[in-house]
């Protein structure tokens, strides 16, 4: 047999008011926001929706469409039940209220709420809403004098603020100050401010855009860019800040439905990649939550959001045609979100290869120039390969692109796109030593003792031993390590400070492996030559191990304990043999 659920109005209404908001400050909103829809529904082009307040009790009058007695048992007094909201003529797109519990929220502030209404020549209906779930519905001895409604709410205990004339005032203005109907509060105006964006004059519309932000956002925005979306029923502006901005946050916007303020803080509006931008928009046909304090993720938000993706985007391609010195200044300030866009995007990664600069070891140029000179694209994907590599690449006559700022490196690798034929090569630490001269071999073969002293005394570091000729000359060794024997020897590393259990988890990634990091001695330097020419292994031993400590450090390579006892040990060693002992003097 089946049976009905058992509903606990008390416990519906509590859930509803208190659980479904964010804050009791809304209830503002959803008694304006009943207003504004009863007033639309008559078609009127000018109205006053009147509040009062005495601090304790509060009322909200409209001259609005009104209900009969029966549309206040199906709209006042029924939760969940659309359908017939809908059948009485409330479903239209004109309206904000969807959902027939906005009202609920009044219970936020109050244990009671009165509903005086009248449509047309019916008799005026008194409707009374307490918080544990009951109600009333009589024909009011009270007759209003019209149609309309009047909402009247007496303040619950402890919640008095929120009835305060001031709070309610400046409430009254944060949600409606852009409702095409006159609103007051205790006969002090409440809106009139209208669209920054509607004035027809575009120096006027420019000059209300800026100060809309300087006085509401609290900033000079670096441009204005007015937004449309007919398929939405947008129109807005986005900001473009004059301060950086943090790509990991999400940005929040000024968001209106049918002029009244969804929220100041709404999330999924943009693209990510438009984290540079703050949007102020009015929308007819996108869709809030239930609670009205965020956006329905539906297809109509989704195709907004890249209309407005567009948009911006088509103001970047402007900006770099008609302007390209305000181009810079914004790169300047913002070339993150557009990088982050030219990952995905052909037009803005031909906007970076035109117009932002990058580090290169010949001077910061933008790519497209770097291109034009030297061809290939050679580059180092972190920081520290380009401060170890980029004085020798250059003495090479090799120029080389910093690639180890965000973004850069995935972006050089998107160029082949925008140019085909174009070749990129990612330079590897030991890559470099095979564009170093080989020495005669006449020479190898004389210093083939000194080179097995050398690389006994780096065995025991793991490090391999070469000897080439290259510039500059005043350089006297160079440490190199590929990507696979960094990673093999920060594991090693690693593994060496972890606790047994990790030791052993991390030593079933340490393969074998051939890759070692290289000291390339340089003979073309004199100290190198004169080292080489000793005849003393242990002075040899004590020398590469010098050069090996001086090698990490103009590196930037990170100093391990055994590399710090390596250091501490050729300095002691060098001085001794520098300085002569007791019996060498005597």
């Amino acid at each position: 047999m089946e049976r009905t659920f058992q509903v606990d109005l008390r416990g519906i209404v509590d859930l509803l008011s208190h659980h479904l908001y964010s804050s009791p400050r809304v209830y503002v909103r959803e008694l304006l926001q009943n207003a504004v829809d009863a007033v639309t529904a008559t078609g009127a082009g000018a109205a006053e929706i009147e509040i009062g307040t005495d601090g304790h009790r509060l009322t909200i009058a409209d001259p609005g469409i009104g209900l009969t007695e029966a549309q206040v048992h199906e709209l006042l007094a029924t939760i969940g039940r659309s359908s017939k909201r809908d059948e009485l003529g409330f479903a239209r797109h004109e309206f904000l209220g969807q959902f027939g519990i906005g009202l609920l929220s009044a219970f936020l502030v109050a244990d009671e709420v009165r509903v005086l209404t009248r449509c047309g020549d019916a008799p005026t209906v008194e409707w009374v809403g307490h918080s544990d779930g009951t109600y009333t519905v009589m024909v009011s001895s009270e007759q209003r004098p019209g149609p309309g409604t009047t909402v009247t709410l007496v303040a619950r205990a402890g919640s008095e603020q929120w009835f305060a004339a001031p709070t309610v005032l400046e409430l009254a203005k944060l949600y409606g100050s852009m409702l095409p109907f006159r609103v007051l509060v205790n006969g002090l105006p409440a809106n009139g401010e209208g669209l920054p964006w509607s004035a027809d004059d575009p120096a006027r519309r420019r000059a209300d855009l800026v100060g809309y932000a300087q006085d509401i956002l609290g900033f000079t925005p670096f441009d204005a860019i007015e937004l449309r979306v007919p398929g939405s029923g947008l129109t807005g502006v986005a900001y473009v800040l004059p301060f950086p901005a943090n790509p990991a946050e999400k940005s929040g916007h000024r968001v209106y439905l049918k002029r009244m303020l969804l929220g100041e803080a709404i999330e999924g509006l943009l693209p990510d990649w438009g984290f540079f931008a703050r949007c102020v928009i009015d929308a007819g046909e996108l869709r809030p939550t239930a609670s009205r304090e965020a956006l329905y993720q539906d297809g109509q938000l989704e195709e907004t959001r890249e209309a407005l993706g567009d948009q911006l985007r088509g103001w970047l391609v402007g900006l770099a045609r008609q302007d390209p010195d305000r181009l810079g200044e914004f790169l300047g300030i913002h070339h993150l979100g557009v990088k982050a866009l030219a990952l995905h995007d052909d037009e803005m990664l031909r906007l970076v290869d035109q117009w932002w600069p990058v580090e290169t070891n010949v001077g910061r140029m933008t790519l497209a120039d770097f291109r034009s000179r030297y061809g290939l694209v050679r580059y180092t994907a972190t920081p520290d390969e380009f401060r170890q590599l980029a004085a020798v690449a250059a003495a090479q006559d090799i120029a080389l692109v910093n690639g180890g700022y965000v973004y850069d490196a995935q972006l050089i690798e998107r160029l082949p796109g925008l140019e085909p034929g174009l070749k990129i090569e990612r330079l590897d630490p030991t890559d470099l030593a095979t564009l170093f001269e080989a020495v005669e071999p006449g020479v190898e073969l004389s210093v083939r003792a000194f080179l097995g002293a050398a690389q006994r005394s780096m065995d025991r570091l793991g490090c391999e031993v070469l000897l080439r000729t290259f510039e500059p000359a005043s350089l006297p060794a160079l440490y190199l390590l590929d990507r696979s024997a960094a990673f093999a020897a920060e594991l090693r590393n690693t593994r060496d400070r972890a606790d047994e259990l990790w030791a052993g988890v991390l030593a079933a990634f340490d393969k074998p492996t051939d890759d070692r990091p290289q000291l390339v001695l340089n003979h073309r330097n004199p100290l190198v030559r004169r080292i080489a020419g000793l005849g003393d292994s242990e002075l040899v031993g004590l020398a590469v191990e010098a050069l090996y400590g001086q090698a990490l450090l103009l590196g930037y390579h990170p100093i391990r304990p055994a590399d710090a006892a390596l250091l501490n040990r050729s300095f002691l060693g060098l001085l001794n043999q520098a300085v002569p002992t007791d019996e060498e003097t005597s």
